[in-house]
Parts: structure tokens; C-alpha cells; sequence
């Protein structure tokens, strides 16, 4: 049986293209249509659940830069 590879080489562009386009996908898809159904609104938000839920998980590998050295000013 095949493996998944588990070692990906993105650069940080790849990384902020795909957070750009799921947030795009979350804003988009979280405009309702009035004519939904209610099969097509709870696969809209499960679609959403997972992008958002996907974000969390690209923010929580982010190593955010912190000197050391001197006072951090964050902003």
C-alpha cells in the first residue's frame, strides 16, 4: 500500500498563497443563499469548519520572530 509523504517543500509564498485562498474560500462560502436547503447549508458550514479549522493548524506551525536581545515592542 501506498504512503503519503509527509516531507513537503513550500516556500513561505506557497504558504501565504494557500492561507490567502482558504480565507478566500471561508468568505466566500459564508455568504447564504437564500434559496439553500438545509442538506446545502449544513455542507457549507462543514466546508467552512474545515477551512477554518485548517487555518488554526497553518497558524499553529507559524514560528513568529522575537529578539533576543532588547525590549519587544509588538504590534
Amino acid at each position: 500500500m501506498p504512503k503519503y509523504n509527509d516531507m513537503f517543500e513550500l516556500s513561505v509564498e506557497d504558504m501565504d498563497l494557500i492561507e490567502t485562498a482558504l480565507r478566500g474560500l471561508a468568505a466566500s462560502r459564508s455568504l447564504a443563499t437564500p434559496e439553500e436547503t438545509d442538506d446545502g447549508k449544513v455542507a457549507r458550514e462543514n466546508t467552512l469548519r474545515r477551512v477554518h479549522d485548517l487555518l488554526g493548524k497553518l497558524h499553529d506551525q507559524k514560528v513568529f520572530y522575537r529578539p533576543k536581545d532588547g525590549v519587544y515592542l509588538g504590534g
